[in-house]
């Protein structure tokens, strides 16, 4: 069945995708804490979603398929954005195009090896570098407006978005390993 709670939260995910960018471009202090409101409703749907699946017995096909996509659409959009904005320039924009990359290259590779049901799994690391990523992104999200609650947030966004980064390369690089072995070993058959 398509449409169940998990799925409806990705899809949720997804819908709130278009109004946290918009709010993105409102340089005013509702703007940005409305945008980072919606955004922890997003971030929070991320891991209700497989909970709630795996909880009820409900993991789809469909689910399985929107997850990650609804996680890139939201993490790509809102790097864009940001780019977009000024709000991460300069050498501050590597550590997002680590990030863009890094998914890009990964989706490739298990859009690649699903067909030969070759599965890489989420590490460990992987899930680190997403709720790094995740709490950077919310500091960025509310930048220079949330300075009153804690000093320098858009600093320490960038910062946090750089460690995402480096996790981000790391993982990067343990799947493309794992999918080079699975690669060479389908060359010899």
């Amino acid at each position: 069945m398509i449409f169940n709670l998990p799925n409806n939260l990705t899809l949720l995910r997804i819908a709130l995708i278009p109004f946290i960018a918009g709010l993105m471009f409102v340089d005013e202090f509702w703007a940005a804490w409305t945008a980072w409101g919606l955004y922890t409703i997003a971030c929070v749907t991320d891991w209700l979603d497989g909970y709630l699946a795996r909880k009820m017995k409900i993991v789809s096909a469909f689910g399985r398929f929107l997850d990650p996509i609804a996680d890139k659409l939201l993490i790509t959009i809102l790097l864009l954005v940001f780019a977009g904005l000024g709000k991460i320039d300069g050498l501050w924009l590597i550590p997002a195009c680590v990030i863009m990359f890094r998914e890009v290259l990964i989706s490739g590779l298990r859009e690649f090896l699903g067909p030969q049901n070759i599965v890489i799994h989420v590490s460990k690391l992987a899930k680190y570098k997403t709720f790094t990523q995740m709490i950077a992104l919310g500091f960025l999200l509310v930048g220079d407006f949330g300075d009153w609650l804690v000093p320098d947030t858009l600093l320490i966004g960038k910062y946090l978005l750089s460690v995402s980064a480096v996790f981000t390369f790391i993982t990067g690089w343990n799947y493309m390993a794992q999918g080079m072995k699975a690669i060479i070993a389908m060359e010899k058959k």
